[in-house]
């Protein structure tokens, strides 16, 4: 039996014979008939595996992959079927599906229409995501406090992707559109397979021991499925990225993607265009920047000229320093006039000092025993010079000096009566 005689037995179609009388089928009879065979021998099912590539579209429609450890089959849920869903598909999900086995004529491909989804549980992947991602949080590897700062302006860029992903070809896009003049250091790499999480944590190593002139490292690829970009999401990578002394920013997928490798790095970006134009700030923004700051630093400037200025004015027209010899003169009269104002209060205070002193010299001089010596009285001192007061301070024989108003006698005692 040849090749035509095995459809022929196989599908039911009417025949459309060449010349040899063998009947040739178009592409799209074969599908059709392909397509009827599975939905009327397999009709509807429940089938069970893990969620991969999912996208939900904005005509409403879901498209996804569902796996198992050896396999996987294409998934499609419209619309009117999702409505219906009480929990949020994502990637990595393992999920219980009811639908229908068939194919997609325009491509050739078959899969499920699923009717009905429930959320059964982790797959395996997200499983071991979950548990790297708690790990490495509870050793800090996330905490903001080992977040470096990216530079403002950026003069040398490392990039470590694939050669012939179209990420990088989107970051330099951006580069040569936002500032050209920015030099670029692309490390190429495996982003997906087994060997990638090696080359990626070996070319972060690499670059911060060799290139320690880089501002920044960009480290991603383009989006994909989990398992795509699962080399994001090893341990060798994120504890790559959390020692590296480089600042590095992650860019890994869509904005809709999350690795650990975003929670390790620096700073996330959602895609590498944006990484791209994180670091290479607009020539224009910057031109207009520096023009703000030019006016500023001129208006600052003007105003401290005008604020000295015055300033000038005012001891200009001061008289302190226009016309100084009328302070001094002021000052002179004045203290021409506390002079004579001191020296008369000086004079009164004499005068009067010289008055009270007169009055008491007479006081002194009425009290004076000169005076009483004068009106015939005298006063005796013994040999010792103490006045004698008492005969009993005198013997016979004893020398006495008698004080008179004008001299002294002395005498001696020839008696004491």
């Amino acid at each position: 039996m040849d090749l035509f005689d095995f459809v022929n037995s196989n599908i039911n179609i009417e025949e459309e014979n060449t010349g040899d009388g063998k009947k040739i089928y178009s592409v799209t009879e074969i599908n059709n008939n392909i397509k009827n065979i599975l939905e009327e021998s397999l009709g509807t099912v429940w089938l069970s595996g893990e969620i991969s590539g999912f996208k939900h579209y904005s005509s409403g429609h879901m498209y996804f992959t569902l796996k198992d450890e050896n396999s996987q089959i294409s998934a499609v849920m419209f619309s009117g079927y999702n409505q219906k869903l009480n929990f949020v598909p994502k990637d990595g999900m393992q999920v219980l599906v009811y639908g229908k086995i068939t194919s997609y004529i325009n491509r050739g491909s078959y899969q499920i229409q699923v009717f009905y989804a429930q959320e059964t549980g982790l797959g395996t992947l997200q499983e071991a995501f979950e548990k790297l991602k708690k790990k490495l949080a509870e050793e800090g590897l996330f905490d903001a406090s080992h977040k470096k700062e990216i530079p403002y302006i950026v003069n040398k860029i490392g990039v470590v992707t694939s050669k012939d992903g179209a990420a990088l070809h989107d970051i330099l896009s951006v580069l040569d559109r936002r500032f050209s003049n920015v030099e670029v250091l692309i490390y190429p790499v495996r982003v997906q397979g087994e060997q990638a999480k090696f080359e990626i944590a070996k070319a972060i190593k690499y670059l911060n021991e060799n290139h320690k002139d880089l501002d920044v490292l960009l480290v991603g690829r383009g989006g994909g499925s989990l398992e795509d970009l699962w080399a994001f999401n090893e341990e060798i990578t994120a504890r790559a990225i959390f020692a590296s002394e480089i600042p590095v920013i992650s860019c890994v997928g869509h904005e809709v993607d999350f690795t650990i490798a975003d929670f390790v790095a620096d700073l996330r970006a959602p895609t590498p265009s944006v990484a791209a134009e994180v670091v290479a700030k607009n020539r224009k923004d910057i031109e207009e920047k520096l023009f703000l700051i030019k006016r500023k630093i001129i208006d600052d400037i003007k105003n401290i000229v005008a604020v000295y200025d015055e300033k000038i004015k005012y001891f200009k027209n001061c008289r302190a320093l226009s016309k100084p010899y009328e302070i001094y003169e002021d000052k002179i009269q004045y203290i021409d006039e506390l002079k004579e104002d001191l020296i008369n209060k000086i004079k009164n205070l004499i005068s009067d000092k010289e008055y009270k002193f007169q009055l008491s010299l007479k006081k002194l001089e009425l009290l004076s025993p000169l005076k009483i010596l004068n009106r015939g009285y005298s006063a005796c001192f013994d040999k010792d010079n103490k006045i004698v007061k008492s005969i009993k301070q005198i013997s016979v024989d004893d020398t006495m000096d008698v004080k008179l108003s004008d001299g002294i006698v002395r005498t001696k005692v020839e008696g004491v009566l």
